[in-house]
């Protein structure tokens, strides 16, 4: 789903006080952690995920997969948490029109 600048700032603005619900330990991205993010993504919309990856570009390859395999949108990435979105049926955030 590709959401505007606007809609992306919204979004960034409402993560910031919520606390990462899933975390990505040593094991990386399993089918039991991939199926726990999609049912939290459905039930919150939005997510902050902790990968506990090496370096940067582990962590970058968990969460392009994670986005892939949850059809959800990386709203934000910094460090080691990454924000995640996709919207419900019957959504719970309404996002600004831009």
């Amino acid at each position: 789903m590709p959401l505007t600048q606007p809609q992306k700032r919204f979004l960034r603005s409402r993560a910031h006080s919520i606390k990462s619900i899933v975390m990505i330990g040593s094991a990386g991205l399993t089918p039991a952690v991939i199926r726990e993010l999609d049912l939290s993504l459905a039930h919150h919309e939005l997510l902050k995920v902790r990968v506990n990856a090496g370096d940067r570009e582990a962590r970058k390859a968990i969460i392009e997969r994670m986005c892939a395999e949850t059809q959800s949108t990386l709203i934000q990435g910094i460090g080691h948490v990454a924000v995640l979105y996709r919207p419900a049926k019957h959504t719970q955030i309404p996002l600004p029109r831009c």
